[in-house]
């Protein structure tokens, strides 16, 4: 486990594609430095490349996440909604106690903000997870619409915002590329 230097917090946010790509890379890039990292994907259950991949680089890099969940929200129905609530919830309290279990050097909490903004995760309570969190621990949350007071009690913010997108055209997720 690397405890050399005080751990951050990370944003990738914005309307464009490459958060969870940004923060699968700070994660690469940590494990090859030795580093133990947990992520976790909220609102997430589709297979996908980066899945695949990360799961050969167990025990020192693990995924957790809703399996269930496979449909964007605005296409769930309530009872489906109330399912992805109650997984949100319990990926969160999953991650505050593998996060002080002091087991892990990066914390990655891919599509926190599209938990929050649904309501399926209390704001607050992740905020006052970031204020307590591990000093060591480096923190990475992703997706859009990053409330205003977890911007400023951030280390690093990056927006990632699209210019251009295939999905403008028509052409849905490809293979090795958006999945």
């Amino acid at each position: 486990m690397v405890k050399l230097q005080k751990g951050l917090v990370h944003v990738y946010t914005g309307n464009g594609k490459g958060k969870t790509t940004a923060a699968v890379g700070l994660g690469v890039r940590a494990y090859g430095r030795g580093f133990k990292i947990l992520m976790i994907q909220f609102l997430k259950g589709a297979d996908s490349g980066e899945i695949i991949a990360l799961e050969r680089f167990s025990p020192d890099l693990i995924i957790k996440r809703d399996k269930q969940s496979s449909k964007f929200t605005w296409n769930m129905n309530d009872e489906e909604k109330d399912e992805a609530k109650a997984a949100a919830g319990k990926l969160l309290s999953q991650a505050i106690i593998e996060a002080k279990s002091a087991k892990w050097d990066m914390l990655i909490l891919d599509e926190i903000f599209a938990a929050i903004s649904t309501g399926f995760i209390d704001k607050q309570e992740v905020i006052d997870f970031i204020l307590n969190k591990p000093d060591k621990l480096e923190v990475v949350l992703t997706g859009r619409n990053v409330p205003e007071d977890i911007i400023e009690i951030a280390d690093y913010v990056s927006e990632i915002n699209s210019v251009k997108h295939p999905f403008d055209k028509g052409i849905n997720a490809r293979i090795g590329i958006e999945s």
